[in-house]
């Protein structure tokens, strides 16, 4: 068996809202949509997950609370 890299599902999740927070940070002239799409790929996602990242970002946005 090859090298295989498992992550734990919350992980991923983890590491994509981090990755999806310093993205637009760093490139504001993106859309949050864009860099989603893109952490879904970078990251592994499922659609539901892209689904559920964009339901959360939208709200802490909403409440100032977060990226």
């Amino acid at each position: 068996m090859g090298n295989v890299d498992i992550q734990p599902e919350g992980d991923r999740i983890r590491k994509a809202v981090k990755w999806i927070c310093d993205t637009l940070a760093m490139y504001p002239e993106k859309t949050r949509d864009a860099v989603i799409k893109d952490a879904g790929i970078r990251f592994d996602l499922t659609p539901k997950e892209c689904s559920f990242l964009d339901r959360k970002l939208m709200d802490q946005a909403k409440d100032g609370s977060g990226c």
